[in-house]
């Protein structure tokens, strides 16, 4: 038995010898019980080429109030003032019948100076027809600006749309709008993350090119149109992502072209453009801008899918 201890204690020094040998680096046995990270993708809304964005103060600017805008006058922009080609990509093609949208690259703006608009309102509500006052406060410095669209009448809650935001080569670039009846609701433009949100918890919203709020989308039909009057003959059809407090569509306004219209603040030569329902609870709306008055909006008229409706007819004309 003597002879076979050596060779007994040999044997397990060359197996141990083995193990060692044959046992994977730390590293390797760390990588197998620890799952690798998923590589994790976003995507994004392309932002709008740097040339359409205005010079700010600071990274973070301050939404603009009344008492911080002046008064200026007409601005007139051109959103390509070379003759090199836009760098945006093409947009995808768009369905068949659906017209596509104007970009920033392609046209022309003139914002309409700052003035203050009085309106007589005509109520249809349930075969009621009821009377009130409206007011739309457009004011802008030539870099921010600000709406504010208020109605009332008897028997019916006032409500009050207001836009604020930046002016840029491409027209008017929403940053907050808001909807104040019963309670307020309000919805963000968030550029940098190219998203829409919404005070009411729904769910966020892709933020496009050239998008616009309910309110801020008249004044910008009255910058293109202002801008290029030629360019918007009869039929032609205007597509604009529009933002309400609760969700964001393309709205597609048609031109009807200029008519005629004796207003409470008398007679008025006008612009009419009109967005006809495309779903079961959409609003139609009827916008006029007259010309002689910097393409301003002189009549509005939303119809509801039951037949309510509210007309607001200009009466009178603050400037200043």
């Amino acid at each position: 038995m003597a002879p076979f201890r050596p060779l007994l204690v040999l044997t397990v020094a060359v197996l141990a010898a083995h193990a060692l040998l044959l046992r994977p680096p730390r590293e390797a046995v760390q990588s197998a019980v620890t799952p690798a990270r998923p590589f994790l993708t976003r995507t994004v809304a392309a932002p709008l080429p740097a040339a359409t964005q205005p010079p700010v103060a600071s990274a973070a600017p301050v939404a603009p109030t009344a008492a911080k805008l002046g008064a200026a006058g007409p601005v007139a922009l051109q959103a390509v003032d070379t003759g090199a080609p836009a760098t945006v990509p093409a947009p995808a093609p768009a369905p068949a019948g659906v017209p596509t949208p104007e970009t920033a690259s392609t046209v022309a703006v003139a914002i309409p100076g700052s003035v203050r608009l009085h309106y007589k309102v005509e109520l249809q509500r349930g075969g009621l027809a009821l009377k009130g006052q409206g007011e739309l406060s457009w004011r802008q410095d030539g870099q921010n600006y600000e709406a504010r669209l208020e109605f009332s009448a008897p028997l019916v809650r006032a409500r009050t749309q207001h836009s604020t935001g930046r002016i840029t080569a491409g027209g008017l670039a929403p940053q907050r709008f808001s909807d104040k009846g019963r309670g307020e609701e309000a919805t963000h433009f968030d550029r940098e993350q190219g998203r829409l949100s919404f005070s009411s918890n729904r769910p966020d919203a892709p933020l496009l090119p050239g998008a616009q709020d309910r309110l801020s989308v008249l004044l910008q039909l009255a910058a293109l149109v202002a801008g290029a009057p030629a360019k918007f003959p009869p039929a032609t059809s205007i597509m604009i992502q529009t933002a309400g407090t609760r969700e964001a569509e393309p709205w597609v306004f048609t031109v009807e072209g200029e008519e005629q219209l004796d207003l409470p603040g008398g007679p008025v030569a006008a612009f009419k453009l009109t967005r006809a329902p495309r779903k079961e609870f959409d609003v139609k709306v009827e916008l006029w801008l007259a010309p002689g008055m910097d393409y301003v909006p002189v009549r509005l008229r939303l119809t509801q899918p039951n037949g309510d409706s509210v007309d607001q007819q200009w009466s009178s004309t603050d400037r200043g």
